[in-house]
This record gives C-alpha cells, sequence and structure tokens, in this order.
C-alpha cells in the first residue's frame, strides 16, 4: 500500500501549496479532506481494507477517557465509554499519516523543517484509530497537543 497523507486545511495558503509540492516530490499520496468528510472513519479515508463510506452524516460518539492522541510516538488509547459529539468545521491544518516506515517518515518531518512548514496537529493512523471519524482524531489529537503544552509551560 502507498504512503498516504490524510490533510485538512481551513482554507489553501502559501504553506499548503509548499507542503503538497513537498509531497508529490516524495511520491506520497495525499487525499485532501474536506468538511463534508468530518464524519467518514479515517480507515475509510486512508484506504485501509474493510472500512466503507458512510452514507449518514449522524454525529458520532468520541472515546472519553483518553490518554493518549496516536500520535508520532505511536502509542494507542482505547475507551468504550463514548460521548456524542457534533461535527464542527476545523479552524487549524491537520496531517494523518498512513504507511510510513521510519526513515521515509523522518525524511518527510525532515523536509517539513527545512521548509519551514509548522503542522502542530500531526497523527499516524493506528488500529486503534481507524474506526473513528476524521473529527474525533482530530479532537484527540487536539486536547492531547494542548495538555503537553500546558505541561511545557508549567516547566518554566
Amino acid at each position: 500500500m502507498k504512503e498516504t497523507i490524510l490533510y485538512y486545511t481551513p482554507q489553501p495558503t502559501k504553506q499548503s501549496r509548499t507542503l503538497k509540492g513537498i509531497l508529490v516530490r516524495m511520491g506520497i499520496r495525499i487525499r485532501n479532506i474536506s468538511p463534508q468528510q468530518m464524519n467518514q472513519t479515517v480507515g475509510m479515508l486512508a484506504g485501509v481494507p474493510g472500512f466503507e463510506e458512510k452514507v449518514d452524516a449522524t454525529p458520532d460518539t468520541l472515546p472519553e477517557n483518553k490518554t493518549n492522541a496516536d500520535t508520532l510516538s505511536g502509542t494507542d488509547s482505547v475507551a468504550d465509554t463514548p460521548k456524542t459529539s457534533a461535527a464542527v468545521p476545523i479552524p487549524e491544518e491537520v496531517l494523518v499519516l498512513h504507511q510510513f516506515s521510519e526513515q521515509r517518515l523522518d525524511a518527510l518531518l525532515f523536509a517539513l523543517r527545512k521548509a519551514n512548514i509548522r503542522i502542530a496537529l500531526k497523527a499516524i493512523v493506528t488500529e486503534q484509530n481507524c474506526s473513528w471519524t476524521f473529527y474525533q482524531l482530530y479532537e484527540e489529537i487536539r486536547q492531547e497537543h494542548e495538555k503537553m503544552h500546558q505541561t511545557d509551560n508549567h516547566k518554566e
């Protein structure tokens, strides 16, 4: 399966054009995510076998009592208690990576740093988050990002 990035941006910018140029040069498949796709599963959007497109647009559930965001650290969080969450437009860029080797991930992150591309919300598709909607994954990584920065601010 080919390396794929699910990419959401609220509106095209110079940074998003630069990012897409880097991805094309590296031979990485780009899947632009629209606001209408927020309730589709990450697995379906990434092309993971067994995940089909949802035809209804009803809000899904968001796992509660999470401990980690399946972020680039690669750790999973598990929670069975759902909480209803209506999908609203996402105000920031999100990158979700699928099928990257460690070497290719390092090369991509290096290329992004070199081009001065800053996208705070990044995650890797995992077995755990494949069944989450794109919006649920966004909420999870946003909350994890906020927690990390709260901890950083308290250290100073």
